[in-house]
């Protein structure tokens, strides 16, 4: 979009986009189902609409993120897949012709920031020397500038894990000049996101700044210890005792879960304290009156439950993330527990609700709740995709459907289905038992609404679902 550049409306909302990684939506104080710490987070909860439906269509993380920035389904973004040296020789990564929202904002005049987490480039050789690129997978890799999608300041990296010894590159830093910092990464970014305000708070154009925290991503224990020593107490087989997804003491995964719930959740502590540091520098500097923040998570998190260490499945604490959206302008307090708002459509949503729905691109697939979200409404009858994509074989893999009380997720290898799977999200909040065989009207009514869904994206898996 270069070469179209706006001088925008001084009234113009600035945006705060703020998302960590690997966030349970259950998980927020306020909603008080898991026994986490988040009081900053409960206070913005307060100011303005809290979605307790929200969920990530694809609980990975660059397939997450290459739809939030795109603003369609995996099979056009092409970010079938996590981005590393496995995914790479199959084109898996941002396009760089593709129109982000980002792209869009820069194109209307609004200075644009990222710090944190990327995670959407392809490693290539020579691999960028980092603890994470060493191994039988590379991971971590450099953003040349021509593909940061409008983002003009930049702090950030590709993908790693060690929270408290971090990595970054500056926006000007060449491939091989990163440098680590001696401080907890959250804190780091908060830290940066702040000079970023502060150096704004006199200037009129608006702003559009997204802080990508890794914590509580996988490194639960990288968490200082300040953080650790609030939930020393905590009585987790309590906790377990009220979950039956959470498999027994003494089983590899029932052990993986008591081992690291009281870490994630320090880990969420501190994300939320340095969130609430950002939040209150934009509140002294005068500009959390006009400013949209968001908080939300690409994804969630297993931890053992249902025997999955990981995120890339339809259960509950994979698929659904916290989306907690403020404006005090235009947005009236409220708890919205039905509206089943997606990471991706935030892409719609945002651009619409800043004014620039007519800017929003025709290749965008995504849903645009920005008319619930000024009007009050709450809407009840959404259904949000489900993805995992085989990056090698796209034939492979599963497509589903959260419905409004059904979660319906097919398998297919190589284009024959070899697995069918349906939830009742009331009668079976966790998920425990497949009722797709004693409901087949259901399940064909539900596949063929998933099927007309993946025909009107282009997605080829439509083809298996007679």
């Amino acid at each position: 979009m270069a070469g179209c550049t706006q001088v925008p409306d001084s009234q113009a909302p600035n945006l705060v986009f703020i998302m960590a990684d690997q966030w349970r939506g259950d998980a927020l104080g306020c909603i008080g189902r898991e026994p986490v710490l988040t009081p900053c987070l409960d206070r913005l909860a307060s100011e303005g609409v809290n979605f307790t439906n929200a969920v990530s269509g694809y609980p990975v993380s660059s397939p997450a993120r290459g739809m939030l920035m795109t603003g369609m389904y995996p099979m056009n973004s092409k970010v079938t897949g996590n981005c590393n040296s496995e995914t790479a020789p199959y084109g898996v990564e941002l396009p760089q012709e593709a129109t982000c929202w980002s792209d869009v904002l820069k194109s209307k005049g609004y200075a644009t920031a990222y710090i944190g987490k990327w995670h959407l480039d392809s490693p290539h050789k020579p691999y960028v020397d980092t603890y994470n690129n060493r191994g039988k997978v590379a991971w971590n890799e450099w953003c040349p500038p021509e593909r940061r999608h409008g983002f003009e300041y930049w702090i950030a990296y590709g993908t790693y894990d060690n929270h408290l010894k971090p990595m970054y590159w500056n926006t000007t830093a060449p491939r091989d000049s990163f440098y680590y910092v001696d401080q907890w990464g959250p804190a780091y970014e908060a830290d940066r996101a702040i000079e970023y305000l502060d150096a704004r708070k006199d200037n009129r154009q608006p702003f559009a700044l997204v802080v990508s925290m890794n914590p509580p991503h996988t490194g639960y224990e990288l968490v200082p210890e300040h953080y650790k020593k609030l939930y020393k107490d905590l009585d987790v087989e309590a906790l377990c005792a009220n979950r039956p997804d959470i498999p027994a003491k003494g089983t590899p995964m029932g052990d993986y879960f008591r081992n690291n719930i009281r870490n994630y959740y320090a880990c969420m502590t501190g994300v939320d304290e340095n969130v609430g540091r950002i939040i209150e520098q934009l509140k002294r500097n005068g500009q959390f009156k006009n400013t949209i923040v968001v908080f939300t998570s690409d994804h969630g998190i297993c931890m053992g439950a249902h025997e999955n260490a990981g995120k890339d499945i339809y259960y509950e604490e994979a698929m659904r993330i916290p989306m907690i959206i403020t404006w005090p302008e235009k947005l009236k307090p409220r708890t919205d527990t039905v509206t089943m708002t997606a990471f991706a459509d935030l892409y719609p949503t945002l651009l619409s609700l800043m004014g620039f729905q007519k800017d929003i691109p025709k290749k965008v697939q995504t849903m645009d709740w920005s008319n619930a979200l000024l009007s009050g409404k709450e809407l009840n009858n959404i259904e949000q995709p489900y993805y995992f994509v085989r990056y090698d074989q796209t034939s492979t893999g599963y497509r589903g459907l959260r419905g409004t009380t059904h979660t319906l997720a097919i398998h297919a290898t190589e284009g024959k289905i070899d697995e069918i799977i349906l939830f009742d999200r009331k009668k079976d909040p966790y998920l425990m038992t497949n009722i797709a065989t004693e409901q087949p009207e259901l399940v064909k009514q539900m596949k063929e609404r998933l099927k007309q869904l993946l025909i009107k994206t282009n997605d080829p898996f439509a083809d298996y679902l007679q």
